[in-house]
């Protein structure tokens, strides 16, 4: 037997489940591709136990699936002459709390996606094997009682200084040793005592037994970000825009209102430090807060900020964490233990107790829109996230989206300034580099310019160090055989093959598809092959041959993942690395101090995507990218290498003038009705065959065609048309592109596309896109 679907108009949601404990039927969401919810009968064994946002396992399609209580029901659905009933309760306590649970409810709505895997992505993930350990009576058995299973856990000691004098009590050199760790924290670990000490927990309960410490047992952290102490700071005193900033932050905190700002501030004009200050508020007031970052791996460096200012009483949601710390840290923010949670866009789902703040630290970053799958913007999230907690949503930028400026400019979003640096430091000299004249430098390379090779020469003598930016990795992006003319493609994809020297290898940045570089061609069977553009790997060879005595390194995705990632930059930090050479990786937020020069080696290379926001990426990545440079005490250059130098993104990003490329863009995309005066759905379907896809693609699109709001013109429909990706991973890709200034009747449209895909159109698959990226 099937279970019964209904919608959501049927149902009691979120909080009315809470208050009928006894319901006969619940409504639950399962992680499936299908825009309902399912009712099943509550067997008498779990009659009371269920709540809103509680986990549970349910037959579905002759197989048991996890899915969350939504709902409550007094019966069945009308024609339904049973429900099957819920096997069993996956957690004692429900996974999202009611305020959470009815956020994720209208994030569903809002971007057209089933609810069941809008949950699943919420939610943590189900230790491992639980389905498996239900038990008859439809509770979930603990691994404590698995018959002859032990979970062993690494412990260490927590010690914590006491407050008592050590000045009037007699210390061994160790003891002191010890002791001297407290003169900047409040507590330390005993693992940190490993290196230093011998026998160190001996040393220890000396200091127990003269009361100068506590030990607390606690088990050992493996996450990279607390592995290293961190001495508390003192905070520096705000300029007065920082003030200003703060105080009328701290007033919507102190107010309970929920209102929304836009701190719109130069590279290194400390918004890091407002968020820090706002957030101490909202901790003393007992409210938590959220802080959202581009890509937590990238970003160490905020994280040690907050430990600094808040201890270690913080919680870091990122994919490194096993199932076992992520629950930990799910279960901590729950129920107050830890009230600041720091991660990428899925920390946008932590359970924070009394929320009051949610921070987007670079809110323009292209990261936070989820690219597959639940296809979210955790910004826009955040914003509606706020409004239904009753918090403050702060979101910070140098170079804000335009869709978010725009709505700062109508009065949506509070703008609050930060025009000059914190350090009183001015913005780095720019030196625009016309490639068109300067075709080639004193090493014969075609993208190292004379100037950026003299600059590179000066910042070496003066002994600081340089960045240089080039967003595209590998050796040459691709290779064409001299033979036929044929460029290397991938057999799945339609992309050229990048050439990867150190691995001897050619391979798609896509689907990761690789072959040997010396493979016959496969149009001619020619064996040369000439090298097409440069990438990182090239660019760090020919720094390398030009500066011998310099100490090269790169930062990419060859190179660095996760913690990897901080390993580079401490190296950089440390001294270790005169020249950095890396992608885009290198402009996310790194304050190096003896990084006076950054060098973009072709400012203009996004400028050619296929994109209507390729103007403003490439400015926001200029300045980003530049604002690494002179960010202490030394005047900072950078210095853009470009074939278009009166181009409006790269002459204003040179000019630090976001406000003259926004009237700009703006006034573009008045024109051409693009966001954010019009709203856009992309519809996206794939299948194996491309004439599969395409005819999928055209049977959407003669729906849409059809509907009163396309042929009175209120909505445009563009396409179908093959995607700027035309096959990828095997599959072939056609767009439906809808688009009006009506947020109402697009939506209309859009919900009458998803019906028909709900219905199926195999062999082919479809998917909506909600404001697309």
């Amino acid at each position: 037997m099937e279970p019964s679907s209904s919608t959501s108009q049927s149902r009691s949601s979120a909080g009315g489940l809470t208050t009928e404990p006894a319901a006969p039927f619940v409504e639950v969401a399962l992680p499936v591709p299908l825009r309902k919810v399912f009712t099943y009968r509550v067997p008498d064994g779990l009659l009371g136990k269920l709540s809103a946002g509680s986990r549970v396992a349910v037959s579905f399609n002759r197989r048991k699936l996890p899915g969350f209580v939504v709902g409550s029901r007094a019966d069945v659905p009308e024609g339904v002459k049973r429900a099957l009933p819920v096997a069993g309760l996956l957690e004692s306590e429900p996974v999202f709390t009611p305020e959470l649970l009815r956020f994720l409810e209208q994030t569903a709505k809002y971007y057209m996606h089933p609810l069941g895997e809008v949950l699943r992505a919420a939610a943590p993930a189900l230790p491992t094997g639980a389905m498996r350990r239900l038990r008859d009576d439809g509770f979930l058995e603990t691994e404590e009682h698995l018959p002859g299973q032990r979970v062993a856990h690494r412990t260490t000691w927590k010690i914590t200084a006491t407050g008592g004098d050590p000045s009037d009590i007699r210390l061994g050199a160790r003891q002191r040793k010890v002791m001297e760790h407290f003169a900047s924290r409040e507590s330390i670990f005993l693992d940190e005592l490993r290196g230093v000490l011998s026998d160190p927990r001996a040393v220890v309960r000396a200091l127990v037994s003269k009361g100068l410490v506590e030990v607390e047992e606690v088990e050992a952290s493996r996450d990279p970000f607390f592995r290293s102490p961190v001495a508390r700071d003192e905070p520096p005193f705000p300029t007065g825009e920082q003030q200003f900033a703060i105080d009328a932050i701290c007033k919507a905190v102190d107010e309970r209102a929920s209102e929304a700002f836009l701190l719109h501030g130069v590279t290194g004009s400390g918004k890091t430090e407002v968020y820090l200050r706002a957030i101490d508020v909202v901790r003393q007031a007992g409210h938590g807060a959220i802080v959202l970052v581009p890509e937590i791996a990238l970003t160490p460096q905020l994280v040690g900020r907050f430990r600094a200012r808040f201890g270690d009483e913080i919680a870091v949601l990122h994919s490194g964490l096993t199932a076992r710390q992520r629950d930990d840290a799910w279960q901590a923010l729950r129920r107050g233990r830890v009230r600041v949670a720091i991660g990428a866009r899925s920390a946008l789902f932590a359970p924070v107790a009394d929320l009051g703040m949610i921070v987007v630290d670079e809110e323009h970053d292209p990261s936070f829109k989820q690219d597959e799958g639940f296809r979210y913007h955790a910004r826009d999230m955040a914003l509606l996230r706020a409004q239904y907690a009753g918090a403050v949503c702060v979101l910070g930028s140098a170079t804000p989206a335009m869709e978010t400026y725009h709505r700062a400019i109508e009065g949506k979003l509070r703008l609050l300034s930060l025009p000059s640096r914190a350090t009183g430091q001015r913005l780095p000299e720019v030196e625009i580099v016309d490639l068109r004249r300067h075709r080639q430098g004193p090493t014969g390379h075609p993208l190292l310019s004379g100037p950026l090779h003299r600059a590179i020469g000066e910042c070496l003598e003066s002994g600081h160090q340089a960045i240089l930016f080039l967003n595209r990795r590998g050796f040459s992006p691709s290779v064409r055989c001299v033979s036929c003319g044929a460029v290397a493609e991938c057999p799945a994809c339609s992309v050229a093959l990048t050439e990867h020297r150190g691995q001897s290898a050619l391979r798609c940045h896509y689907c990761d598809f690789q072959r040997a570089v010396a493979v016959p061609c496969v149009a001619c069977g020619g064996s040369e092959y000439k090298r097409l553009g440069v990438g990182t790997e090239q660019l760090e060879q020919a720094i390398t041959e030009s500066f011998p005595k310099a100490k090269v390194a790169r930062l990419d995705r060859d190179t660095a993942t996760g913690a990897g990632v901080e390993e580079v930059l401490d190296r950089l930090r440390n001294g270790e690395v005169d020249i950095m050479v890396g992608t885009q990786m290198v402009t996310k937020g790194h304050d190096i101090a003896r990084v006076t020069l950054v060098g973009v080696v072709l400012a203009d290379q996004s400028l050619a995507f296929p994109d209507f926001r390729a103007s403003e990426r490439t400015f926001q990545l200029l300045a980003q990218v530049a604002g690494r440079a002179g960010r202490a005490g030394t005047p900072g250059k950078v210095v853009l290498q470009t074939y278009q130098p009166d181009h409006p993104a790269v002459r204003l990003a040179a000019q630090h003038d976001y406000e003259s490329f926004y009237a700009v863009e703006i006034q573009s995309r008045r024109e051409v009705g693009y966001p954010p005066f019009t709203r856009l759905v992309i519809v996206r379907i794939h299948a194996g065959a491309e004439a599969e896809a395409r005819h999928a693609a055209q049977s959407l699109a003669t729906i849409a065609h059809r509907h009163d709001a396309v042929r009175d013109a209120v909505v445009e429909v563009l396409g179908p048309a093959p995607a700027p990706l035309a096959r990828l991973r095997g599959r072939y890709h056609y767009r439906l592109l809808l688009k009006s200034s009506d947020r109402h009747a697009l939506r209309t449209v859009a919900a009458q596309l998803a019906a028909k895909i709900d219905e199926g159109l195999p062999p082919a698959r479809a998917s909506l896109d909600i404001e697309p990226l």
